[in-house]
């Protein structure tokens, strides 16, 4: 059953804020990049995308946390699935978050070169939950996507109660997080996760086969 859901949008610390719920013993968290190990779920979040039942329990078996796409297009969905479950609003300077989403995620779910199953059934689904479903395809249009970026931050924080929700910047670090979840602030760096070297490594793996390097 999820505790922690995040709500923030792709690009916005969430891969950083992953390795901090697990860290803190809110794992497995479920994220956008994992799907690439789990292929049979691509196609229960297209239908999710297409309004089709959810059966959220099944969605989500085994994980206590779940952050980035395509979780966070169905946070109102999630919020009332889970009533006591916390929600963390990831958030940015919107004009980094642009360019950052605009270079990375969005330039590879528009990507029509050859590409293993895998990766075409990302695409795919990824432009019905995020590209379609959140931007009305019109991402590249920066000033509409910018709009509805600050309008899915007002959103999220007119919903929620101030005990349930936490606005958080991965640079603010362990201190808020550790405060609005209950346990104690680690005795190690805050995880600052490299979100484009690992996303690119992994498309690396998909597109041509090769596998991540070490780093990555």
């Amino acid at each position: 059953m999820l505790e922690v859901i995040g709500a923030g949008f792709g690009r916005t610390g969430t891969l950083s804020l992953k390795a901090a719920l697990e860290r803190l013993g809110f794992g497995p968290c479920h994220h956008m990049l994992g799907l690439f190990d789990r292929p049979e779920e691509i196609s229960l979040w297209q239908d999710a995308a297409l309004g089709k039942p959810v059966d959220w329990d099944a969605m989500y078996e085994g994980y206590r946390s779940s952050v980035d796409w395509p979780g966070a297009r169905f946070w109102r969905e999630l919020a009332d699935h889970y009533p006591e479950a916390k929600f963390i609003l990831t958030v940015r300077d919107p004009e980094r978050w642009y360019d950052s989403a605009h270079s990375t995620i969005h330039r590879a779910a528009i990507d029509d070169s050859p590409a293993s199953p895998v990766l075409t059934e990302m695409r795919a689904m990824s432009r019905d939950v995020v590209w379609d479903g959140v931007f009305d395809g019109r991402f590249p249009d920066r000033a509409h996507a910018l709009r509805v970026f600050d309008e899915h931050i007002a959103a999220v924080r007119d919903h929620f109660s101030e005990d349930r929700l936490l606005v958080f910047e991965v640079t603010e670090g362990w201190e808020p997080l550790c405060s609005f979840l209950g346990v104690p602030v680690p005795a190690e760096p805050f995880p600052r996760s490299n979100d484009q070297g690992d996303f690119d490594a992994r498309l690396r793996e998909h597109a041509t086969g090769e596998a991540p390097s070490p780093a990555a």
